[in-house]
């Protein structure tokens, strides 16, 4: 048992030392040694859990970058019976929440999807998928609003829920390009109204 608990340790280790390169130099500037000088391990560690540096970059965005995203945006939907004020209240946290170097990065998932999508097919396909899930999660909580009276139902959910989800990731890649925060407050105030011009009038 300690030796398995060892070796997903391990594998953590490297995972989270991937991530960190990988968003401060991309997937194509990280070095595996730089990785390695990280974590003080052996290239054998690594390579006895990743078989490559495209396994592991295709790790580190699943484990990783695509479930801190579900965690921050998409399961938290199920919460709020207003999507409207929920998906509101998710902009608003991260941009309380995350510091200043978070977004002077950029989001990571934004990040490869602007990288590798044009030269790797595994990645884009990834990415794709997950964006298809997070597109599909705003679409279904804006029925759900629909169905208990907070949405309008002449709403196409469908549409709606691709705008809200390219804005929410197109003002933190113009975010990362100004280098400070103000993009972000300007797109969550527009957003704002937005998501009130979709709701059902009385």
């Amino acid at each position: 048992m300690n030796k398995q608990r060892n070796s997903e340790n391990t594998r953590m280790k490297i995972l989270k030392a991937a991530f960190m390169e990988m968003h401060l130099h991309g997937y194509q500037g990280m070095r595996i040694d730089q990785v390695l000088k990280n974590t003080d391990l052996k290239k054998g560690a690594l390579y006895h859990h990743f078989s490559s540096k495209q396994a592991l970059g295709y790790a580190v965005l699943e484990e990783l970058i695509e479930t801190k995203v579900s965690e921050l945006w998409i399961e938290p939907l199920d919460q709020f019976d207003d999507p409207l004020e929920g998906i509101y209240t998710l902009v608003k946290n991260v941009g309380n929440t995350f510091s200043d170097e978070f977004f002077s990065l950029g989001c990571p998932l934004n990040n490869l999807a602007q990288e590798m999508s044009p030269l790797d097919e595994g990645f884009r396909k990834r990415i794709e998928e997950f964006y298809q899930l997070w597109h599909a999660a705003l679409s279904k909580a804006l029925k759900k609003g629909q169905e208990c009276g907070n949405v309008s139902p002449t709403v196409n959910t469908d549409d709606s829920a691709m705008f809200i989800l390219t804005v929410i990731e197109g003002t933190t890649g113009m975010t990362k390009n100004y280098q400070n925060k103000e993009p972000f407050y300007s797109c969550s105030r527009e957003l704002k109204r937005y998501l009130e011009s979709l709701r059902q009038r009385n």
